[in-house]
């Protein structure tokens, strides 16, 4: 879907400045129906910042989304890319970063690292509402 939002724009800008435009594909696709169902999507820049491509990391419809890392850097691996922004979304309505969310976000920041990739951010959304990890200080 973000592919195809970027059809008519120019692909070769920098969407890390462009922070707005990111934010709103990323909460299309993790607040797409059915609303009760917790989503995570990655989407991948290359060292300038620019678009390389996307992908759904996985879905529950349980309390909790797990997140396969090898999945994660492999589609990153073979995008060539430099960085990661993930996002997800709570379905309770609370934006707010669990303790498991701050967790495993740490740790996928240290993989990342010793990887070579940055993860840039890590964006919680819901319906009325979107909180940056990397602004929280949890990154």
């Amino acid at each position: 879907m973000i592919q195809q939002l970027l059809k008519t724009r120019d692909r070769s800008r920098n969407l890390e400045a462009n922070q707005r435009e990111v934010i709103e594909l990323l909460r299309a696709m993790v607040l797409a129906p059915p609303a009760e169902a917790e989503r995570l999507h990655a989407m991948f820049l290359d060292q300038r910042g620019s678009f390389l491509g996307d992908a759904p990391i996985g879905n529950s419809y349980s309390s909790s989304l797990s997140l396969r890392m090898r999945e994660l850097f492999e589609m990153a691996f073979e995008m060539g890319a430099s960085g990661i922004i993930l996002a997800h979304n709570h379905p309770s309505g609370n934006c707010r970063p669990s303790q498991y969310d701050v967790d495993s976000t740490r740790r996928l920041k240290q993989v990342a690292q010793a990887l070579d990739i940055e993860l840039l951010d890590h964006l919680i959304f819901t319906r009325d509402a979107v909180y940056s990890m990397r602004a929280g200080g949890n990154l």
